[in-house]
C-alpha cells in the first residue's frame, strides 16, 4: 500500500455550520433567519425550494435550528473534544443575524460579535485555526421580508458592510475565510441558498440567476475588503462538488455530463476566473434571461478573485439522455442523478464513491489551478449506542479511510490541497431533512428527531481512529 505523504502543516479538522449546531436562536439580540422557519417534516422540502407560507415560526411545528445541539452554550466542551482529536482547523460559520439582527441595522450587535470572539479565542487556545464561512445557508429574515433577499441588489451593500465588520473585528484571529457556502445550491434550493421566496407567476429561473449575480458581486467586494484589511489572510469560495459521469460513452451522454458539471462550475468560474464563461452567456441568451449589471460589476469580478477553492464532496453523479435510463433517477444530496450501477448508496440514497473524490480533486485543480480546501466530506448514517454506552461506527471509518486514501492519491497527482475538514465532526442537525438520526460525527450527541435527549456527548470509535490519522499526518492510512 502506498504511504501517503500529506503536506507539512496540512489542516486536518472538521466542519459545522451555525444554524445546524449553535441553537440559541434568539439569544442576546440575534434576529430570525431563513433557517429558523424550516421545520422538520413534510413542509421542509417545499420551503427549501422557496415556497414559504409564513414569515414567523408556526404553532405546532418543531424547528430543529432553534436549539440544534446547543453549541452556543457548550462550545468550550466541544472544542475541547476537537482539541483532544488533534484538530488543526475547525470550519464554522458566523450567523449574519447574530451580528446584524435585521441585516440592515446601522450598528452591529456587540453581544453577537463577542460570542464569536470567545469561540475564536477558545479555538486558538488549543492551536486550532478558525476557517470561517460568512454566509452558510442563513439570511436575516428581515432582508427577505423587506427586500426580497438576494433578488434585490441592496443586499450587495449590506453584505459588504457585514463582511467589513467581520474583517475589522477578527483580523488578528481568523486567517481563512469563505464567502458563500455551496454557492451553486441557490440554483437547486433557492430559499436555503439565497433566501428566495417565490410568488405565483414569478420567473423563477430569472430571479435565481439575478440573485446569483448579486452574490457574485458581493463575494468580490468581500474578497477586496479581506485583502485590504487582512493582507495575510486567504479568502475562498465554496462549491457543492462531485464529478458527473456520462452513463455511457455515447457522445450525447458525455455532452450531458459536461453540461451538468458546468451548472455547478458556473459560479466558481466567475469567483475564480473573474468573468462569466461562454457557456453561461449562451444559456442566458437561449433562455431569454437577462442579468442586470451595473457599471463596475465586471471590473469588480475580474479584479477580486478568490485565493482558493473550498468544496464539499459527498459523492459523484451520473447523466444520461436515454429515456429508459432516466427512469432510474435518484436525488441523493439534492442533485438529481441517474443511479450508477457500479456504486453502493448510503442509508439516505447518496452514492458512495471514494474514487470520485480523487477525480473531483483533479478536475477542480486542473480547471482552476488554485489551491483546494476540502471543507466537507463524510457519511450520514444511523448510529446505535450499545448497552455499554459505546458506538462502533466501523462503516464510517471504512468510508473515511477510503476517501482519505483517494485524497492522498490526488495530492500525489500534484493537486495542492490546504486541508480537510470532515462534515459534522460532532452530530448536528441535517440541513436537507432537519433530522438528528442522520449522524456524521466522531462525537455522538444524545438527541433525537423530536428534539428529545440529554445532549450528552459520547466519543465514537471513529473519534480515536481520526485522532490517529491526524497525529500521524495521514501516514497510517
Amino acid at each position: 500500500m502506498t504511504k501517503y505523504r500529506f503536506p507539512e502543516g496540512f489542516l486536518w479538522g472538521g466542519a459545522i455550520a451555525a444554524h445546524q449546531a449553535e441553537g440559541g436562536y434568539l439569544e442576546k439580540g440575534k434576529g430570525l433567519t431563513t433557517v429558523d422557519l424550516m421545520p422538520i417534516g413534510p413542509k421542509r422540502w417545499n420551503i427549501l425550494l422557496g415556497n414559504l407560507s409564513s414569515f414567523k415560526p408556526e404553532e405546532g411545528e418543531f424547528y430543529p435550528s432553534h436549539e440544534a445541539i446547543d453549541f452556543y452554550h457548550r462550545y468550550k466542551e466541544d472544542i475541547s473534544l476537537f482539541a483532544e482529536m488533534g484538530f488543526k482547523a475547525l470550519r464554522l460559520s458566523i450567523s449574519w443575524a447574530r451580528i446584524f439582527p435585521n441585516g440592515d441595522d446601522e450598528q452591529p450587535n456587540e453581544a453577537g460579535l463577542q460570542f464569536y470572539d470567545d469561540i475564536f479565542d477558545e479555538l486558538l487556545k488549543h492551536d486550532i485555526q478558525p476557517v470561517v464561512t460568512m454566509a452558510h445557508f442563513d439570511v436575516p429574515l428581515h432582508l427577505v421580508e423587506k427586500y426580497g433577499s438576494w433578488r434585490n441588489r441592496k443586499l450587495i451593500e449590506l453584505f459588504e458592510t457585514y463582511s467589513i465588520t467581520l474583517f475589522n473585528r477578527y483580523k488578528d484571529k481568523v486567517k481563512y475565510w469563505m464567502t458563500f457556502n455551496e454557492i451553486n445550491m441557490l440554483l437547486h434550493m433557492p430559499f436555503v441558498g439565497a433566501g428566495l421566496v417565490f410568488q405565483e407567476g414569478d420567473n423563477k429561473i430569472q430571479i435565481q440567476y439575478q440573485a446569483a449575480h448579486h452574490q457574485l458581486v458581493a463575494s468580490a467586494l468581500a474578497v477586496k475588503a479581506c485583502h485590504e484589511i487582512i493582507p495575510d489572510a486567504r479568502i475562498g469560495c465554496m462549491l457543492a462538488g462531485g464529478a458527473t459521469y456520462p452513463y455511457t460513452c455515447h457522445p450525447d451522454d458525455i455532452q450531458k455530463a459536461m453540461d451538468k458539471d458546468r451548472e455547478s462550475f458556473f459560479l466558481i468560474d466567475v469567483q475564480s476566473r473573474g468573468e462569466y464563461p461562454g457557456f453561461v452567456k449562451r444559456f442566458l441568451k437561449e433562455n431569454n434571461l437577462t442579468i442586470e449589471m451595473e457599471a463596475g460589476d465586471k471590473e469588480l469580478l475580474k479584479n477580486h478573485t478568490v485565493d482558493y477553492i473550498g468544496f464539499s464532496y459527498y459523492g459523484s453523479r451520473a447523466a444520461s439522455t436515454d429515456p429508459e435510463v432516466l427512469k432510474q433517477i435518484t436525488s441523493g444530496n439534492v442533485f438529481a442523478s441517474v443511479e450508477n450501477p457500479y456504486l453502493e448508496n448510503s442509508e439516505w440514497g447518496w452514492p458512495i464513491d471514494a474514487k470520485g473524490f480523487r477525480i473531483t480533486c483533479n478536475q477542480l485543480y486542473d480547471r482552476y489551478q488554485k489551491p483546494l480546501f476540502v471543507v466537507e466530506n463524510g457519511l450520514g448514517a444511523m448510529d446505535v449506542v450499545t448497552s455499554e454506552g459505546k458506538i462502533h461506527d466501523d462503516y464510517r471509518i471504512d468510508y473515511l479511510r477510503k476517501h482519505l486514501t483517494e485524497m492522498g492519491e490526488a495530492i500525489q497527482d500534484g493537486v495542492e490541497i490546504l486541508g480537510y475538514t470532515s462534515w459534522g465532526p460532532i452530530d448536528i442537525i441535517s440541513n436537507t431533512t432537519g433530522e438528528m438520526k442522520k449522524r456524521y460525527g466522531y462525537i455522538y450527541v444524545d438527541k433525537d428527531n423530536e428534539g428529545k435527549g440529554t445532549l450528552k456527548r459520547i466519543k465514537k470509535k471513529s473519534f480515536h481512529w481520526y485522532k490517529n490519522i491526524i497525529a500521524t499526518n495521514g501516514a497510517v492510512l
